[in-house]
């Protein structure tokens, strides 16, 4: 067995995985980050998402290494793609002017950029990476967690002792192997209070995850895929709460629940548009919507097709979670999420409707060098939800509900350690349920968030910390997921430097100022200015 140690270990190297070994590394610590794929970046690379932000996210709202990312991602465009003169000039450049965000980019773009800004501390030699590891074990010492060993591609088991441990994976995956506390799924309305809570809890009810693929289109070419097997069976799959079959261009709104048609026509419109979720979802126009590249947006003649991100509700998997389950079922749904994916573009090739009263769009072309990847599907599942650890401060429903809080705003923590925006926003779940869409307010992170209740080294820095089923809706964004990971990674630190456990910070008035001034120093924005939410 090989090994390493340092003085943080954060385990995935997702948003707030990367952005935990950014923290610790700044503050002149060692770092081993470990990560299931060859990419870092997790939602935004390896998962294929474009970022999900605020309307608000160009002036105010983020971290300022958050900003970095995203100035470090514009800058790759104008280095050393073809931009119009207009397009090279925009501060605000959008490279797919897709409405889902006012930073649009391709996954392998994001990827190449990440790895720009870990390099450095590579060459340094204070930061390990070790790709396509994952965790299979945790030494535990009674409430602190002293090593962890992976699996990894040669089959030889890598072990790591560290003083800090952060969970960064997409699922909470160190959660069980260390024995810590959490909670999976649906919380109960008698345990959280939460106006949209049920009656009982649903621990395996839990936000579908979904299998993205980026697809351009070639007028006069035919490059259908081969039809899926199961996919008779994905064309007639309908849900219950459904309107249509599920591979249908009807789905429902996600704030009314009512039945919405979405519009299909590759290269319609190419106007620039105004990504802002506050007046308008963006999701009516699906070539647009989660467009990655936009071809008006570079000299003519360079992109022959706009390269489009399908991560739609058509493919949502509903038949099961990735958690709590037996490792056969985890595989069949993985596989199913596939097959569910690649019938929708078979769909899309062969059977969605046209204006012109055809069907069938044959000249979509799967584009894998933008996925990183032999088949054009991501190179991972885009997770939504994640264990939770049961936390020293579990943030609400009713903490940043705008029918709940109102004109008060969400609800101010003492020990906010950054700041995040978004609806509460859960797809269909696993359990049967159709969209939760909750207007929120502009909301804090708590410092006990990151914390668990017992552990006394390990820190949350995903979309694993103390959300409920519900908050995590709005807490699994990408900047969100960034703040925290940030913050985890900057208090581990801070412990190191000033011999303290984490508890010892969030419970101590003066080291917790102590803390948070530091990282206002570091760029965190710990409060919002007035703004109201949507």
């Amino acid at each position: 067995m090989s090994g390493a140690e340092a003085d943080v270990l954060v385990v995935g190297g997702g948003m707030g995985g990367v952005a935990a070994a950014l923290a610790a590394l700044r503050r002149g610590r060692t770092v081993v980050l470990t990560e299931e794929t060859d990419w870092l970046g997790g939602q935004l690379t390896s998962q294929g998402v474009p970022p999900d932000e605020h309307p608000w996210i160009e002036q105010f709202g983020a971290t300022r290494s958050y900003r970095r990312l995203r100035t470090a991602i514009r800058d790759h465009y104008r280095t050393w793609y073809p931009l119009t003169r207009e397009s090279r000039e925009a501060t605000d450049l959008n490279p797919g002017r897709g409405t889902v965000s006012r930073l649009c980019c391709e996954p392998r773009v994001a990827a190449a950029v990440l790895a720009g800004m870990v390099g450095p501390y590579l060459s340094a030699g204070r930061l390990t990476i070790r790709y396509l590891h994952r965790p299979v074990a945790a030494d535990v010492d009674g409430d602190r967690v002293t090593g962890v060993t992976f699996a990894g591609p040669d089959g030889e088991p890598f072990h790591v002792r560290a003083a800090y441990v952060l969970d960064a994976t997409e699922l909470g995956d160190l959660l069980p192997l260390a024995g810590i506390e959490h909670v999976t799924g649906f919380e109960s309305a008698a345990e959280t209070g939460e106006p949209s809570a049920p009656a009982q809890a649903q621990p395996g009810n839990m936000q579908a995850f979904s299998w993205v693929f980026a697809v351009e289109h070639r007028a006069g070419e035919d490059h259908t895929v081969d039809r899926p097997k199961d996919y008779a069976f994905w064309r007639d799959y309908r849900p219950p709460f459904w309107p249509d079959r599920l591979l249908s261009l009807v789905a429902p709104d996600p704030r009314t629940l009512e039945p919405k048609p979405r519009v299909f026509v590759p290269h319609a419109s190419s106007e620039p548009v105004v990504a802002d979720q506050s007046r308008d979802p963006g999701d009516t126009d699906l070539w647009v919507f989660r467009r990655i590249l936009c071809r008006e947006v570079f000299e003519p003649g360079f992109a022959v097709s706009d390269v489009v991100v399908v991560n739609w509700p058509q493919i949502d998997y509903l038949p099961g979670p990735l958690i709590g389950v037996t490792e056969d079922e985890r595989a069949r749904h993985l596989q199913g999420a596939r097959d569910q994916a690649l019938s929708m573009l078979y769909w899309l090739q062969t059977e969605a409707p046209r204006p012109d009263g055809g069907t069938g769009w044959p000249g979509l072309r799967l584009r894998p060098d933008v996925m990183g990847t032999a088949d054009g599907l991501a190179k991972s599942p885009y997770i939504r939800e994640s264990r939770r650890i049961r936390a020293r401060r579990t943030i609400v429903e009713h903490d940043l509900s705008l029918a709940v809080r109102g004109e008060h705003g969400a609800v101010a923590y003492h020990d906010t350690v950054g700041v995040g925006m978004y609806r509460i926003d859960l797809h269909p779940s696993t359990g049967g349920d159709n969209y939760i869409d909750v207007a929120s307010c502009p909301f804090q992170i708590p410092l006990g968030a990151l914390l668990p209740v017992r552990v006394r080294n390990v820190l949350a820095a995903g979309k694993n910390l103390g959300t409920t089923h519900i908050t995590n809706g709005c807490y699994r964004l990408h900047p969100v997921e960034w703040n925290a990971g940030e913050a985890a990674g900057a208090l581990a630190a801070h412990c190191l430097d000033n011999r303290l456990e984490p508890a010892q910070v969030h419970e101590d008035p003066a080291a917790l100022e102590r803390f948070q001034a530091e990282l206002v120093a570091d760029g965190f924005e710990l409060a919002w200015p007035q703004v109201r939410g949507y």
